[in-house]
This record gives C-alpha cells, sequence and structure tokens, in this order.
C-alpha cells in the first residue's frame, strides 16, 4: 500500500450486507482527487466465502488491522453504519496508527454492547429486510430504482456471531483521535442534541475531544445517493489529515 503523510490511506469500510463494491463510486472519484483509497470487504461478507456465516467481529477486526498495518504512515479510517463495531475495536487498540476517523452516518460503539445479543441461535446471519421494513429503520432517501435492484442482488447476510459478540473497550486514548461525524438521516443538531441528552446509542460521541460534524443531507447510503459529494468530503479530511 503506497502512503505518506500528506496523503493519507482512506480505508473504506462497509457496513452492514455489503461488500468493498459498496463504494465502488466513492472509490473512483477519491482516485480521480488523487486520493490513495482501498475499500475493503470483511469477512462474512464475501460471497465467495463458503464460511462466511460463521465470521465473528473478531475476523473482521482483524482483516481491518491488517489493512492498517499494510501501510508505514497513519490512516484514515471511514466507517459506515454497522462497520462502527469493529472499527470501534480497531480504533480502541490502535489509536496511534489513526490520523482521522470518519463516521458516515454512524458513531462509535460504547463499552459492552452488542448490536443483536439475543441474536436467535442457529440461525446463520440477518439477511437484508425488505425495504418496506428497511426504511422503519434507515431512510433510503435518494436511493434510485438501479441502486436499490444492486443493493438486493449483491447483499448477503449480516453474520449472527458478528451480531452477537459484544464490544469491549479499554483505551482512552481513542478519544483523542480527531473524528469527523458526516451526518446523513439525521442533522449533527440532533446527533450533538442526542449526545447531550446521554441517548445510549450516542454515548460515546461526547467524548471525543477533536471532532467536526459535516451535514450531508440524503439517505442512510450516501455512497449511492451522492457518492461525488462524499468523495469530496473525504477527500478534504484526507488533506487535513
Amino acid at each position: 500500500m503506497t502512503t505518506n503523510a500528506s496523503n493519507p490511506t482512506i480505508l473504506l469500510i462497509p457496513g452492514h450486507w455489503l461488500g468493498a463494491w459498496a463504494w465502488d463510486e466513492v472509490l473512483e472519484q477519491l482516485t480521480a482527487l488523487g486520493r490513495h483509497a482501498q475499500a475493503l470487504t470483511l469477512p462474512g461478507l464475501d460471497e465467495a466465502d463458503p464460511g462466511r456465516a460463521s465470521r465473528t467481529l473478531d475476523d473482521q477486526v482483524a482483516a481491518i488491522e491488517q489493512a492498517v498495518a499494510a501501510g508505514s504512515d497513519p490512516v484514515i479510517i471511514v466507517a459506515h453504519s454497522g462497520a462502527n463495531a469493529p472499527v470501534s475495536l480497531v480504533l480502541d487498540r490502535h489509536p496511534e496508527r489513526m490520523s482521522r476517523v470518519v463516521w458516515v452516518d454512524s458513531g462509535p460503539v460504547a463499552s459492552g454492547v452488542a448490536f443483536a445479543p439475543n441474536f436467535p441461535e442457529g440461525t446463520e446471519g440477518l439477511p437484508l429486510p425488505s425495504f418496506e421494513a428497511l426504511q422503519e429503520q434507515a431512510s433510503i432517501e435518494g436511493l434510485s430504482a438501479e441502486a436499490l435492484e444492486r443493493f438486493r442482488a449483491r447483499a448477503l447476510p449480516e453474520p449472527a456471531p458478528v451480531l452477537r459478540q459484544t464490544v469491549e473497550l479499554s483505551n482512552a486514548a481513542r478519544f483523542a483521535v480527531p473524528t469527523t461525524f458526516v451526518c446523513c438521516s439525521m442533522t449533527s443538531a440532533q446527533v450533538v442534541e442526542l449526545a447531550d441528552a446521554g441517548h445510549p446509542m450516542f454515548a460515546e460521541v461526547g467524548n471525543f475531544t477533536n471532532v467536526d460534524y459535516i451535514d450531508l443531507p440524503t439517505g442512510h447510503w450516501p455512497m449511492w445517493s451522492r457518492p461525488d459529494d462524499l468523495a469530496r468530503i473525504l477527500a478534504a479530511g484526507s488533506a487535513e489529515g
């Protein structure tokens, strides 16, 4: 991996059900802007992996750690949605290797939290629900029929072990890492208000000491609804390092 301190590598980590393919448009634009970027497919979300249903959160963390270690300089990690669990763990373990963490319609996970601790035993994973059910939890605003069709065709179930595993954090140094929240389906003002109110889903937000908030009004998947704008935001963050 080619990287340097003035143009750090940007690691793009997709959320639930998604592989590296989800970042194709953003990756193309970042490359055109002269940025070093790499999109990851986390263990459990590779359709060519026959054992994907047994992959764990630890496996996902190890894959990100390997990508982080491949360069000589700190990297920028971009976490979309459900990538917040493995990225929170990597940040906790290797804060010195992060020049910035960007949460895209997402945010850090608090210690002791699992996405679905009671996910049924004997179930391989969580498939992508119907779009009618999905939009009750996450906005699909801005997604074209073509984007939705691709989403449905390529999405893989999120492995059950990933959903059940509890995140355990202990390193307060993570709070000093430069942090950007790209707020899409919820405004930055709403995020700050919920964090100030002690909402459990935003419990960690107020602990970070070097924070930027950027509003990018759209749905929960801005890599498809506003890929060029998202790429420019990430490129700007790369320039700031």
